[in-house]
């Protein structure tokens, strides 16, 4: 699918694409998903670029995916895409700088681009260019970023209080501890994701404001550009916080579990050594001995279950005693 947006009065408008070979030279943005084989000519011959594959795309080197070829700018990053589902992923994007025109590439669908999209159609400058929505798509997906690891954090937190302050009793809680586990497991999953995608956006910033340098950008947008390499630096500390609180978190998990499964094997410990006396009591007295004087007793038998009772009681007090139990 192919957009062109060009600016009109104080508004970013989608401009016309039926028409392939005649796409508006005024067109600042221009934005491919999942680009066909003729849109992918149109673009090239309105910008006078090559649109990278999406196998190029995917190179992680930094050389494929940040680089300069005919004076034009190629960025690549990973960005978030469904993280507010169970199943976040990434993806890569690609930013070509061509002039004052913006060409994006991608094969997802990241939520920062159709929220830059409403923003300018409601309103921008009607000077603006490609530069300019490079700096509000970054922007976006910098907040974007700030916003999941905020989320991310106030569950771990909630996931915290249910480890060490449960509403309940500990005992017999396996369904809740898998629980548990699992969302400490895609918080961790969801972490990395935007660790990832951060350390990939700080790069891009970095790379950009390497090559502005001899461009004639103004003073308000290389400021801006600071700020964004403060704050990806700041939540990339912030993404590695997390991971370590939850690793801590994980952890603590783990250890709870040992500690319910040491308890059940104490407690079968403990009901195998209580039982073994009585045991013994009954299997002396079981032997097919002729001679055995306790079998003669007319008071024998209730003083044979009195003795396998305190062999059972006796045991059982003594633990409670030493706080074993």
């Amino acid at each position: 699918m192919l957009s062109v947006y060009v600016p009109s009065d104080f508004a970013l408008k989608k401009g016309a694409t039926n028409d392939l070979a005649a796409l508006p030279e005024a067109a600042v943005w221009v934005d491919l998903v999942n680009p066909t084989v003729e849109e992918d000519r149109a673009v090239e011959k309105l910008a006078g670029i090559a649109v990278p594959t999406r196998e190029d795309m995917q190179e992680i080197e930094i050389s494929s995916r940040l680089y300069i070829e005919n004076s034009a700018r190629y960025m690549t990053a990973t960005l978030m895409c469904q993280s507010d589902t169970d199943m976040p992923r990434t993806t890569a994007v690609t930013f070509i700088l061509t002039g004052h025109r913006l060409v994006t590439v991608r094969y997802d669908l990241p939520k920062p681009f159709a929220l830059v999209e409403n923003k300018l159609a409601r309103s921008c400058a009607p000077t603006i260019t490609g530069e300019q929505v490079l700096m509000e798509l970054l922007d976006a997906v910098i907040d974007r970023c700030a916003d999941i690891l905020e989320r991310c954090g106030a569950d771990i937190d909630e996931v915290s209080h249910d480890i060490f302050e449960p509403e309940s009793e500990r005992h017999g809680q396996a369904k809740r501890y898998s629980q548990i586990l699992i969302a400490i497991g895609r918080k961790g999953d969801l972490t990395s994701k935007v660790r990832e995608s951060l350390v990939s956006i700080g790069r891009l910033v970095t790379f950009l404001s390497a090559v502005v340098e001899g461009v004639k950008w103004s003073k308000d947008m290389r400021e801006q550009l600071k700020t964004m390499q403060r704050d990806v630096s700041s939540l990339t500390d912030h993404a590695s916080y997390l991971s370590n609180k939850i690793t801590f978190v994980l952890d603590a998990m783990l250890g709870v579990v040992n500690l319910e499964q040491n308890n059940i094997i104490k407690l079968f410990s403990v009901m195998a050594v209580v039982l073994m006396p009585p045991t013994l009591i009954a299997s002396i007295y079981g032997m097919n001995f002729k001679v055995m004087p306790e079998l003669e007793w007319v008071h024998g038998y209730p003083l044979a279950l009195v003795a396998m009772l305190a062999a059972a009681v006796v045991p059982y007090w003594i633990f409670k005693w030493k706080k074993w139990l």
